[in-house]
């Protein structure tokens, strides 16, 4: 980004000491210094031009007019005008940000030029006064952080609250808008009515600013959100052994909302972990167990992609290794939380607030603070070790597969044996879920534990259907919302060489 170009105004002697003080703070303030260069007069080479020329043309190129008038105005030209009023009316004339700093409190001693430039810049913008070198680089770095914040080079309030950058309400989609309205009346009892429009319910959501949507906005209801917030994908790995280690045998980089994002990523990990389908002698339907609570799954990858740190150029890593799950952000504990009080009754402390209080409010997470404790409590009962928490450059949770338990990991209080059983697929789980009855995708989706139909289950279907495993229920109207598939004499006796021949 090209420096902001300071002009500090002024050639007068009575300020030589001050305007050196804030060259050399400007340039060596790691902040200062990253947005603003200074320029002073004096600092210019000698050259065959004539002085009123020069320090009117550096006005001209400047970005920013910094003017500090004192007592005098210096000495003054054959029109009896002081450099300070040339600079101070060029800047104006050229609609310059202007920042004015009067010395002292009083203005009765000043020459009269003086005092009427004080008076017209007093009618023209608001002027701060000061008495000492102090007071006035204190005022300076005040004045300066506004001109950042105005400019929105700096933030200080949270990040999905500010404006996303370049974005307008034709970047957001409305029909995931009104499909959020009808699913947060329905979890939540939303108050707007399913027929509001864009603007009223951003507006409810305080995901406005001045008429534009905000980082928040575009998270959740964007168009393509990567195409203004880049880092804002989930990459998911899934590794054969216990490392990091090339080739990965399963990657996928994720896009989209976050909600899309937390789906995607939780049903990669579901599909590719252990499930178990036990015996019916308890109900009609045979009890179907991952082997890590789909709880436990989601509620990592959603603290993961509601926490995390936006301003990152990190993404949100899910990687799923032999012996476990680790699910990490570029994000930090808020200070009032550590590691420890993670552990214990907790408020809630959301990084982005604004994004966190929609996803409440179709339940992808709670506002209590409870999640953390809700997958110590879901793993204890599924007889796996609590989940760890580290912070490393991010904020990593991993959680322990059955799969990778040695005797250690097991916790000291196990759960009711269950019965014995052995690991399926996707295509065996979605033929054992039809040995009863047909089902609809979204009610296979449902039983598989996800949350919308996955391009996966999509993919295992169509298998099935090319293979005769399964037919449709409506075979001439395949794209029937009525639709739904039934295993098939062939797909049984597929299920059968599978090894679950017993489930029918």
């Amino acid at each position: 980004m090209k420096p902001i170009r300071i002009f500090i105004s002024s050639v007068q002697k009575e300020f030589a000491a001050e305007r050196a003080t804030l060259r050399d703070y400007l340039r060596g303030d790691a902040l200062m210094r990253r947005f603003f260069e200074p320029f002073l007069f004096e600092e210019l080479p000698a050259a065959d031009r004539r002085a009123d020329e020069v320090y009117l043309e550096e006005v001209e190129a400047c970005d920013l007019y910094l003017g500090l008038f004192g007592d005098d105005c210096g000495y003054q030209d054959t029109d009896g005008v002081s450099p300070t009023e040339r600079e101070f009316t060029r800047a104006t004339d050229l609609s310059k940000h202007r920042l004015i700093f009067v010395k002292g409190a009083d203005d009765d001693a000043k020459h009269p030029r003086m005092q009427a430039l004080i008076r017209r810049a007093g009618d023209e913008l608001i002027r701060r006064r000061f008495t000492t070198g102090a007071e006035l680089l204190a005022a300076v770095y005040a004045a300066l952080v506004q001109v950042l914040e105005d400019r929105e080079l700096i933030r200080v309030g949270p990040f999905d609250g500010a404006a996303c950058a370049n974005a307008t309400m034709a970047d957001l989609d409305e029909e995931k808008m009104r499909r959020f309205t009808r699913e947060a009346r329905r979890a939540r009892g939303f108050p707007l009515a399913e027929t509001a429009t864009a603007t009223e319910l951003l507006t409810h959501l305080n995901l406005l600013d001045d008429g534009r949507p905000v980082n928040a906005a575009m998270l959740l209801f964007g168009r393509t959100p990567q195409r203004f917030l880049i880092s804002s994908e989930v990459k998911c790995a899934h590794y054969h052994g216990v490392d990091v280690a090339k080739p990965i045998p399963s990657y996928q980089v994720y896009k989209g909302t976050a909600f899309e994002l937390v789906d995607q990523a939780v049903d990669f990990v579901l599909s590719k972990i252990n499930l178990t389908v036990g015996t019916r002698a308890a109900s009609a339907q045979a009890p179907v167990t991952y082997e890590i609570p789909p709880e436990v799954v989601r509620e990592a990858v959603v603290n993961a992609v509601a926490h995390r740190d936006y301003t990152s150029h990190g993404s949100v890593q899910v990687m799923l290794f032999a012996d476990r799950l680790e699910v990490w952000n570029p994000g930090a504990l808020p200070p009032s939380l550590t590691l420890a009080k993670l552990r214990q009754p907790h408020g809630s402390v959301p990084a982005n607030p604004l994004l966190a209080e929609p996803m409440y409010l179709v339940k992808y997470i709670e506002r209590m603070g409870t999640g953390i404790r809700d997958m110590i409590r879901r793993c204890r009962e599924a007889g796996l070790p609590e989940p760890t928490f580290a912070l490393t450059d991010g904020f990593v949770v991993t959680t322990k597969r059955a799969v990778g338990m040695t005797l250690a990991d097991q916790p000291e209080s196990q759960p009711e044996s269950r019965p014995e059983s052995k690991p399926l697929s996707l295509e065996a789980r979605v033929l054992s879920l039809l040995v009863k009855e047909p089902l609809s995708k979204s009610e296979l989706s449902s039983r598989l534990g996800h949350k919308a139909i996955s391009g996966r289950l999509n993919e295992v279907v169509r298998l099935l259907l090319a293979e005769q495993n399964i037919e449709m229920t409506i075979p001439d109207k395949p794209k029937s919302r009525l639709q739904k598939y039934r295993l098939t004499s062939s797909g049984a006796a597929r299920l059968k060489r599978l090894g679950e021949g017993g489930l029918a």
